[in-house]
């Protein structure tokens, strides 16, 4: 799993915290950011330079004139696929925690308020007799 990553020299891909991709002059540089050891004070992170591929296309679409563009090296998209499998299975696993920290605080205001429901129906039969 993550090949095109362990290609560039990433051994553990799940050490991955985020990354982010520019384009510079004809290339497109994309820099890896790793999560940081506890003491650390900054991200350790690698950077890659990917020359953007040439294409002549039809410009007019009648076959008459043509133009060169530059578009992602497809080498590069595959790595892109595997580092958004990574950080978007991190944001899921966030929104769940946070997700569950929201139904953890929902189920103690219940309970806290059902309890204070028993304490007062309590007080009425022992004030009633």
């Amino acid at each position: 799993m993550y090949d095109n990553l362990k290609s560039l020299g990433i051994s553990n891909p799940d050490d991955i915290d985020r990354y982010s991709l520019r384009q510079e002059a004809n290339n497109d540089i994309l820099k890896i950011y790793f999560r940081k050891d506890k003491g650390e004070f900054f991200a350790k992170s690698v950077k890659f330079k990917y020359p953007r591929q040439r294409k002549t296309v039809v410009s007019d679409g009648i076959g008459h004139g043509y133009k060169e563009v530059q578009e992602i090296s497809p080498n590069l998209r595959y790595v892109i696929d595997e580092l958004d499998q990574l950080c978007l299975r991190d944001q899921v696993e966030v929104d769940l925690k946070r997700k569950i920290l929201g139904d953890l605080q929902h189920l103690e205001s219940v309970v806290a308020n059902k309890i204070k429901e028993i304490e007062a129906d309590l007080e009425k039969l022992t004030n009633g007799r």
